[in-house]
């Protein structure tokens, strides 16, 4: 089934979100003053504008925007246990 979308558009709309996460993760560890939480929260913004893009798009790609918002709302809770006891941070 076609929809208007080629096989290198799919690979791109995954393949953005993970560079985005990969680039934060790179500055974060690049510029260690930084606290944990800011990183965990900058990655969540940046998951829900994806997933907010890729709602919006001509062809939705509901099921990516929905892994997507699902990877904030658990990055926006790591962020917050983060904040609250970053001795107990595992990463």
């Amino acid at each position: 089934m076609h929809n208007g979308i080629d096989l290198d558009v799919y690979f791109l709309i995954i393949l953005y979100p993970i560079a985005g996460l990969f680039i934060i993760e790179m500055i974060w560890r690049g510029i260690k003053i930084i606290p944990n939480w800011i990183k965990l929260l900058t990655q969540a913004v940046m998951c829900v504008g994806f997933g907010i893009a890729y709602l919006t798009m001509t062809v939705a790609h509901w099921l990516t925007a929905g892994v997507l918002l699902a990877l904030a709302f658990a990055l926006f809770y790591q962020a917050k246990l983060s904040k609250l006891n970053p001795k107990k941070v595992m990463y």
